[in-house]
């Protein structure tokens, strides 16, 4: 069944020929401040500014109750109107709470403020993003990020929904039947793997509900992409098609091996192959019938994580992959992640350098734009990481995020840094961390990041005091500094994994080494909820009060497992039953303290599930599954998986069921054995998949305010 939507791109084409209207009346940008601080909307005067030697700039000014915003672009009017929310009214929207209750008096700007961006680009999101934090959104979640995008001064997302009813149409112009063409297309929480060529079908097969609803879900996204001047990243064809394709139609394909976690890889079609053209034309005729003409850039990177190029000519078949792009979408521009190894030298030297743009991604370890000379020179842009499987963690090196694109701005490969990003798996998590790597963009010379910390303290906020600036001093010390050391994301916690003796990660590419001070991290969280009392009212202390808390709980979970681990292996049963309780209680005590926080709920999550899902059963069954399978074993049917609590979440529902669970089986199994006894090993892959296929939705149960307060009092003794 093909889909059959609504024509969209003559919207589209509508939208984006309107830019210059809204170039001069912002009011796409005037909305944003209607939605989110409508007490402010109505004093907002917009203005066109002449761009900055092409980059963008704002200006900001009052006169009286009045606030002018002039600006060269959207995306600038936007972050000028950002700019005035949180260095004037010290408000600010997050993923993590917001805060941007009503101003009694708008405060003034004393002179006129100008701030012009040195880069081209400011851009957000990962692949991996679009599943670990965005798997269930629903128009009402993508409306409230886009803004969050738009107020940062994001111009350029990726923006990869909605890419399976492409796939649908353009299979079935090959010859596809339906239900040939779903077990290629994977379920709604795996999307961004399958389109990195590392997976099909996983987590399938959706409904043609599902695939008719990202469709409309996506043309919504890019409307108002268009809207806010924010670039899509559309995602491209570049050689991945599904495995069966040799068969259907004769075609002359690389098997790409098999992805870490067992699964079998979508094929690379040769080049040479006369399909290779065919299909890549189709597949681009589908996406502008689905998404419009007016499309500029395309992600796609062939040979992701491992994947195969033997017997290939890898330069042309960069060539060609760019050549496709360029027939269907003349002067587009090719997307390419910097990541490992890719793209690779023979790559880059097939690529169209003008029409490419390379994305730098884990700048807070590496420099690859250095090794490779600004990818044999490709215009770049900075960006890092920070997490990975949006596993909980405070984590952030901010002051390398202020050197690091400094250092490149200024350095020998400059001229090819195009501007700066944020590339997280995982959204939810350390908001600190983005906005500065964001603000970053509007920086001409090296950020302090000590004093723009205390800025940041009052637009999170709405105030400070001796006690949170003292807190985020020794914040940026600690769990925010920026040792010379590799890492993968935040320090995982004990409390997460799979139990065992000797555990060196929870995931498989994490650590569960803490490259800080923890007490004096437990100090500065001390500071932190010592004043308390003045920011009862505030959502986004709460939130992060509960996260810095649970940081300090799963810090301390490292030392008791170690005593534990001893006792076991020095065989002192009664230490053992002493440790052991303290560990079981510690699982207790942080899934109490994250019933308090909707943002450290497992239901938060599988609600989001539900509600993409709607009313039919079958469907809230799958998204369900998908949900939790992603957070515990990932997939697929592979005990041995490298990929199993890869996206370990320290939530509350998910502590007090499974994780509890998993180490009351290996506490029994460690005290049979204490005790002489034959026992088997807890089979901890069946109970992931056992709870993953359950419909509990794990309602937390908060305490009271004094409870609260008294367990928390416990936890920082």
């Amino acid at each position: 069944m093909k889909l059959i939507i609504r024509p969209f791109f003559m919207a589209v084409l509508l939208c984006l020929g309107m830019a210059t209207g809204y170039a001069q009346d912002f009011s796409s940008v005037k909305a944003i401040a209607q939605r989110r601080v409508p007490w402010l909307a109505s004093h907002l005067k917009f203005s066109s500014l002449k761009a900055d030697d092409g980059h963008d700039v704002f200006e900001l000014s009052t006169d009286k109750q009045t606030v002018n915003i002039a600006a060269s672009s959207a995306s600038a009017a936007s972050q000028g109107l950002g700019w005035y929310l949180k260095y004037y009214c010290n408000r600010s929207l997050s993923h993590m709470g917001d805060n941007l209750s009503a101003v009694k008096t708008l405060p003034d700007v004393k002179e006129k403020v100008r701030v012009s961006s040195p880069y081209q680009f400011r851009y957000a999101l990962n692949y991996c993003t679009i599943n670990y934090s965005m798997s269930f959104y629903t128009w009402t979640d993508w409306e409230k990020e886009l803004d969050w995008m738009a107020l940062n001064g994001v111009n350029l997302m990726l923006a990869p929904v909605g890419m399976e009813a492409v796939w649908q149409n353009a299979l079935k112009k090959v010859g596809y039947s339906q239900a040939e063409t779903l077990q290629f297309i994977p379920g709604p929480a795996f999307s961004a793997w399958w389109l990195m060529g590392n997976l099909e079908g996983w987590g399938g097969p959706v409904s043609q509900q599902h695939i008719d609803r990202q469709a409309k879900l996506q043309q919504r996204i890019l409307k108002r992409m268009a809207e806010l001047g924010i670039e899509p990243v559309m995602h491209g064809f570049y050689g991945m098609v599904p495995t069966t394709l040799k068969e259907k139609l004769k075609a002359s394909t690389v098997p790409q091996n098999k992805w870490v976690g067992g699964f079998v890889r979508p094929d690379f079609l040769k080049p040479t192959d006369p399909w290779f053209g065919k299909l890549a034309a189709i597949y681009y005729d589908e996406m502008k019938k689905l998404y419009g003409k007016d499309l500029h850039f395309f992600g796609g990177d062939p040979f992701h994580e491992g994947g195969s190029s033997a017997g290939l000519d890898v330069s042309f078949a960069a060539q060609k992959i760019q050549q496709d792009m360029q027939a269907s979408f003349p002067q587009s521009t090719w997307v390419l992640q910097g990541w490992g190894n890719n793209p690779s030298a023979k790559l880059l030297e097939g690529l169209d350098k003008q029409h490419a743009l390379i994305i730098e991604l884990f700048g807070e370890n590496t420099s690859n734009y250095e090794k490779t000379k600004a990818y044999q020179g490709t215009p770049f842009i900075w960006s890092n990481v920070s997490n990975f499987g949006e596993k909980n963690g405070i984590y952030g090196r901010l002051e390398r995020f202020a050197t690091e694109v400094h250092k490149a701005k200024i350095g020998e490969y400059g001229q090819y840094l195009r501007g700066v990003g944020i590339i997280p798996e995982g959204i939810y998590n350390n908001p600190v961390a983005y906005d500065l790597m964001l603000e970053l963009g509007w920086h001409q010379e090296k950020l302090d990041v000590a004093n723009w910390l205390v800025a940041y303290q009052k637009y999170r906020y709405g105030k400070t005091d001796a006690q949170l600036e003292k807190a985020w001093q020794q914040l940026l010390a600690t769990a925010y500094n920026s040792p010379a050391v590799y890492q993968e994301g935040p320090s995982e916690s004990l409390l997460c994994a799979r139990p065992a003796l000797g555990i060196k990660t929870v995931s498989s590419w994490g650590t569960v080494t803490r490259n800080y001070d923890t007490l004096a991290f437990k100090d500065a969280v001390r500071s932190f909820n010592a004043a308390k009392a003045d920011f009862k009212g505030s959502e986004t202390y709460q939130v992060d009060r509960i996260d810095l808390v649970r940081q300090v709980l799963s810090n301390r979970s490292l030392s008791v497992y170690q005593q534990l681990s001893k006792a076991i292996e020095q065989k002192d049963k009664a230490r053992f039953e002493q440790t052991g309780r303290q560990f079981l209680q510690l699982i207790l005590q942080q899934d109490s303290l994250l019933a308090n926080n909707q943002f450290f709920t497992v239901n938060r999550w599988l609600n989001q599930a539900n509600a993409m899902a709607g009313k039919d059963p079958l469907e809230r069954k799958n998204a369900l599954k998908n949900a939790k399978s992603q957070i515990t074993y990932w997939g697929g049917d592979y005990p041995k998986t490298d990929l199993r609590d890869y996206a370990h979440k320290e939530w509350n529902g998910l502590l007090g069921s499974l994780y509890l669970a998993r180490w009351k089986a290996f506490m029994d199994c460690q005290r049979g054995l204490l005790n002489g006894k034959e026992v088997a090993f807890p089979d901890y892959f069946a109970m992931e998949k056992q709870w993953s296929r359950t419909a509990e939705l794990y309602v937390p149960k908060p305490l009271s305010a004094q409870k609260l307060d008294e367990l928390i009092d416990r936890i920082l003794k």
